[in-house]
């Protein structure tokens, strides 16, 4: 029984692929010198059966597709075209055989009889001796039946100008080194869905299929090129014939999906926008694949409007000027025929239709001419490289130029040729300029139309845009929502929850960082430490750099009051030498005055280190000088205080003591002491850890403040309790002698200048602990000066004065004077 089978299917198999019977098909057949192969779908096996028998299809007992008698027609009319054309290919006529390719997986007697010699397949011919029927072959369409016949046809490398598998697989030139495509990939195809959605800020979509290449590697691509783009695949299924849809779109549905895209033949997406119509879906967006979106018979489908909009994306050119004309002939031709009865049945095998000569000429012209433009493409683009191939020009062809298919690709991919206001050209994968347009359907008329509403080119630059007045949205107010989060308001990353990315809460960015949306939406960046930035910021601001500045107004008095501190103090300093010799000069301290003055005027330096861009030497120096100096000051009044009490007070009670002091230089020492001891405490300090320059970006918001920072307080604490030390011990001497004669008084201005040096600092540190700003540098040099100006002007300037004005009081006989009031005063009392 099998035997018998097998005998039966090689027989018929034999008499299909390589005998033709006498009767001759004007539609699927054509002599010329030069022959072309066609494979269109004018049938449509819908669901597959499992082969009892080896057997190849018949597929005129099939479903009748007419989109696919229009795409053969395009075909014959391209060919018709060329070949009454004088100047394309004169004197040389192109003729085809065409055949009907219904199957993905049975339809190999077609490609056999295309890529036969003389009937005859030898696979162990040489290819340069090899000489198929065809010269260059036009599909079939669809991209899984072309991956299916492609070793067959890239075998003999038979050129091959595909009209309609757009799968990027077919990219690989070591797999299909004959490939070219007049239609763009479905890299091109996704890239531009990708952009619609985008659009319309959408990132919450559906992903349906077919069970075929085609789709198979769309959404492969759509997963790869919507990676990084923020828009989340939130579901995605196969549409199979006879699968349960009802489920697909309850799903749907459940995810509160809008936006559905649609990526299959046309068989498949009918299955499923019926099925949405039967579940009474409403309101969704769906998004076509240049397969169906210019399909003529889903449009018309009752209730359709009730399921939302379509948008397509289609061809720009698909209109072909004459191609009316030519069916209209052709339909007035055959109607004569099958009057006469002139028509012979008994074709080649594949190369019938039943049903086509029922056909009306508008028909046939209204259906889906999606592919139109490609397959009238393909065959001029045989045309033209064949007019090169033999060497043509506006007369004649070489018509006995001998050339194997194979040597057609090379001009093929230099090819550049305009054709109805398009320029066909290929580029290295053998895939066409991208021209793209976005239609909707306007289901809601009468006939239904499709609208252009939007453009995609690739050439010479990217371009895309919709035009948004002509979307008639639901009630024509907004643009359905599509998303699974609603959008984070300016100044708020997001927080993702569960496992897409698009489905997030809102989190307001802190202060001093900022959300990015072109780069991470999930992610608030912190500010530079030059930068700054308020709650909620997807920017950062610029810092001022803040410091004491020479030029500013405040700056300039302080170092003019200093610099006339300075001048005076030298100028003291001289009218002390000056008069050295003298009773007040000796009264004041003598040699320590001058010391004295010294260090007050080395003290008032340390102001300078206060203006500009701190250096680690500006945070020691402006500290250092200033607590030196001023502690030897300080040590020299509190001795000079001691001395004046000990001699009017201590020196008749507490004699030894006294003479000592005086035999050792006991106010030098303890001046050497304690400047000693405040001197080895600074240096540990500026060892261990001194004070160094930072910028202080924290204290202030929009401010970096260029500040000496402090490390380490307790040897700063030592230090100031040296000198506070000191100025208590100079207050309690001179308290003990405000009762002395008034030359030898000191307790005033020195308590005075104690005091002022007191509330200057007590004043600095209350505001330095209680507010920060640049400032408050300025006020610690203002204590300095202070302090410095404090015992100036109590102590020196009087005498100074005396000196100037009142020489009468710098006198021996004056100050003997007031030494024997004092004693007469004590011993009355």
């Amino acid at each position: 029984m099998l035997q018998s089978r097998i005998y039966t299917f090689l027989v018929g198999f034999t008499h299909c692929v390589f005998f033709q019977v006498s009767c001759s098909s004007s539609e699927f057949s054509l002599d010329g010198d030069y022959l072309l192969g066609g494979l269109f779908p004018v049938h449509e096996v819908v669901q597959s059966t499992i082969m009892l028998s080896p057997e190849a299809v018949e597929c005129k007992r099939h479903i009748f597709s007419r989109s696919g008698y229009q795409m053969l027609q395009v075909m014959r009319f391209a060919v018709e075209e060329i070949n009454n054309s004088t100047n394309l290919l004169p004197n040389v006529s192109l003729g085809y055989e065409i055949f009907d390719h219904c199957s993905e997986t049975k339809n190999f007697p077609s490609v056999f009889n295309l890529i036969s010699e003389k009937g005859l397949l030898k696979p162990k011919e040489k290819l340069n001796s090899h000489q198929p029927k065809i010269i260059a072959l036009t599909g079939p369409y669809g991209s899984t039946r072309t991956l299916t016949v492609a070793p067959l046809v890239t075998m003999d490398l038979i050129p091959w100008v595909q009209y309609g598998p757009t799968s990027y697989q077919l990219n690989d030139k070591l797999q299909y080194p004959t490939f070219i495509r007049t239609i763009p990939s479905n890299k091109d195809l996704i890239q531009m869905i990708i952009r619609i959605i985008q659009w319309f800020g959408w990132n919450w979509v559906a992903f349906l299929g077919g069970p075929d290449n085609y789709s198979e590697d769309g959404l492969r691509l759509f997963y790869e090129y919507t990676r990084n783009t923020g828009i989340c695949l939130a579901y995605q299924d196969i549409i199979r014939i006879g699968g349960n849809h009802n489920q697909t779109l309850k799903n749907i549905n459940m995810l509160n999906i809008n936006v559905v895209v649609i990526f299959a033949l046309p068989v498949y997406a009918e299955n499923i926008l019926k099925a949405a119509i039967a579940n009474n879906v409403r309101d969704k967006v769906w998004i076509a694949s240049e397969t169906w979106s210019m399909n003529q018979q889903l449009p018309r489908e009752p209730g359709i409007q009730k399921i939302g909009k379509v948008i397509g994306i289609t061809g720009r050119s698909l209109s072909l000027p004459g191609f009316d004309e030519f069916i209209y002939k052709l339909k007035a031709t055959t109607d004569k025929d099958n009057n006469s009865n002139a028509l012979v049945q008994g074709n080649v095998c594949n190369q019938e239709c039943n049903e086509c000569p029922s056909l009306t000429a508008k028909e046939i012209i209204n259906e889906n001419p999606t592919f139109s433009f490609a397959i009238y493409a393909a065959i001029y683009t045989i045309a033209h490289t064949l007019h090169k191939v033999l060497q043509c020009d506006a007369n004649e062809c070489r018509k006995n130029t001998t050339f194997k298919p194979y040597m057609l690709l090379g001009e093929m991919k230099k090819l550049e040729f305009p054709l109805n206001g398009r320029t066909v050209k290929y580029d290295i994968n053998g895939n066409p300029t991208v021209s793209y347009a976005v239609v909707q359907w306007h289901t809601e008329t009468n006939p239904p139309r499709t609208e252009m509403v939007g453009t995609y080119d690739k050439h010479p630059e990217i371009t895309f845009s919709i035009n948004n007045s002509l979307m008639p949205w639901r009630n024509n107010t907004f643009v359905p929502f599509s998303n699974c989060s609603v959008e984070c308001r300016e100044g708020y990353s997001r927080k993702q929850e569960g496992f897409h990315a698009c489905c997030f809460q809102c989190k307001k960015c802190p202060q001093n960082t900022y959300v990015d949306y072109s780069r991470d939406p999930y992610t608030c960046y912190p500010c530079a430490e030059s930068e700054w930035s308020d709650e909620g910021s997807t920017t950062c601001k610029i810092r001022s750099v803040v410091y004491l500045q020479f030029t500013e107004i405040t700056s300039i008095v302080v170092i003019f009051f200093t610099s006339c501190l300075i001048t005076l103090l030298i100028f003291i300093f001289c009218l002390f030498a000056f008069n050295y010799n003298t009773p007040v000069v000796r009264s004041a301290g003598g040699n320590m005055c001058f010391l004295m003055l010294a260090s007050l005027t080395m003290s008032s330096i340390s102001v300078f280190f206060f203006f500009g861009p701190p250096t680690s030497a500006d945070c020691i120096l402006r500290d250092f000088i200033f607590s030196f100096f001023f502690t030897i000051c300080l040590s020299c009044l509190t001795v000079r205080s001691f001395q004046i009490v000990c001699v009017f007070k201590m020196a008749a009670k507490f004699p030894k003591l006294h003479s000592l002091w005086v035999k050792h230089n006991g106010q030098w020492l303890f001046i050497f002491f304690s400047s000693f001891l405040h001197f080895i405490s600074y240096v540990l300090w500026a060892t261990v850890s001194p004070d160094h320059p930072v910028r202080d970006s924290i204290t202030f918001n929009d401010q970096t403040m260029l500040i000496c920072e402090r490390r380490n307080t307790v040897t700063i604490r030592i230090i100031l309790l040296i000198s506070w030390f000191l100025g208590f011990l100079c207050i309690t001497f001179s308290y003990m002698g405000r009762d002395l004669p008034k030359s030898y008084n000191e307790a005033k201005p020195i308590t005075f200048s104690l005091l002022m040096y007191y509330l200057s600092w007590i004043s600095y540190f209350t505001i330095y602990l209680t507010f920060q700003s640049k400032y408050v540098l300025l006020l610690n040099a203002l204590a300095q000066i202070t302090s410095i100006y404090a015992i100036l002007l109590s102590y020196f300037i009087p005498k100074s004065y005396i000196m100037l004005f009142q020489p009468k009081k710098n006198t021996a006989a004056y100050f003997q004077t007031s030494i024997q009031n004092y004693t007469q005063t004590l011993s009355r009392s």
